[in-house]
């Protein structure tokens, strides 16, 4: 029968394969102890700051969504004619 040499091959390259897979999980870059590493300390907002923050968020979100619609508006003034013109 023909196609020994071949199964033999994949067999082979399977089990290669799952070895390398052992060993990369040994190697591990997240392996260790954090035990010894300290958090950052942040500075907290003042009530009156998270109100600017959020002002200013939905002010450039309003920005945004102003420039979005203006784009898209444009690109669709100047696709239907296009196909208008096309189509006829």
């Amino acid at each position: 029968m023909g196609g020994e040499g071949s199964m033999m091959a994949a067999n082979n390259s399977l089990k290669n394969n799952r070895s390398l897979t052992s060993k990369r999980r040994e190697k591990g870059a997240l392996g260790g102890s954090y035990a010894n590493i300290g958090l950052k300390e942040f500075p907290h907002a003042t009530p009156v700051q998270l109100i600017e923050i959020k002002q200013r968020l939905k002010k450039e979100h309003r920005e945004a969504r102003i420039k979005y619609l203006v784009v898209f508006l444009l690109l669709l003034f100047v696709i239907i004619p296009l196909f208008w013109f096309l189509l006829q």
